[in-house]
């Protein structure tokens, strides 16, 4: 004769959640971030400019009350989303100057519980009349980004860009 072990059903309402959380493969990353370029897209009054990330330990984003050093303002911390413009002038790529940087600050998106890793989308808006651009200009992007224990990220750069 054979005895089967019944388990109340409460008990396993409550082990079933433990049970498939052990079969989901968490995501493991370094805690530097790493980003990739995904896309410009322009448009008539501005262009959006997207990357995509991951970060191991989640620590990317600032508060609107992160001001003290290192963040504070005036200080290269203070933005955490860096975007340098190129013009390709004799066949180089030069850097152009600007009085006021395209840099941004992302918004915490440090995620709850016990597993940190990042792994998302970020798109900022550039307004055009920021860039001094002539039709026919040919054009790219560099970004990279540093997270709240300021490690930055490697850099990428968008696809040439000619304007129109």
């Amino acid at each position: 004769m054979r005895t089967v072990a019944k388990v109340p059903g409460a008990l396993l309402a409550a082990m079933l959640p433990m049970l498939l959380a052990s079969c989901l493969k968490t995501e493991e990353f370094p805690k530097e971030p790493h980003i990739a370029f995904k896309s410009y897209e322009q448009h008539a009054d501005s262009a959006r400019l997207t990357i995509s990330f991951t970060d191991g330990d989640g620590d990317i984003g600032l508060d609107q009350g992160d001001t003290l050093a290192p963040f504070n303002p005036g200080s290269q911390w203070y933005h955490n989303f860096f975007v340098d413009y190129y013009k390709k002038q004799g066949g180089e790529w030069v850097l152009q100057q600007f009085t006021l940087p395209l840099y941004y600050r992302i918004p915490v998106i440090t995620p709850t519980g016990q597993n940190k890793a990042l792994q998302g989308d970020i798109s900022v808006k550039i307004a055009s009349q920021v860039l001094p651009q002539v039709p026919g200009d040919t054009v790219r992007f560099s970004v990279r980004i540093a997270d709240r224990a300021l490690h930055e990220s490697n850099t990428v750069y968008t696809n040439t860009i000619v304007v129109q």
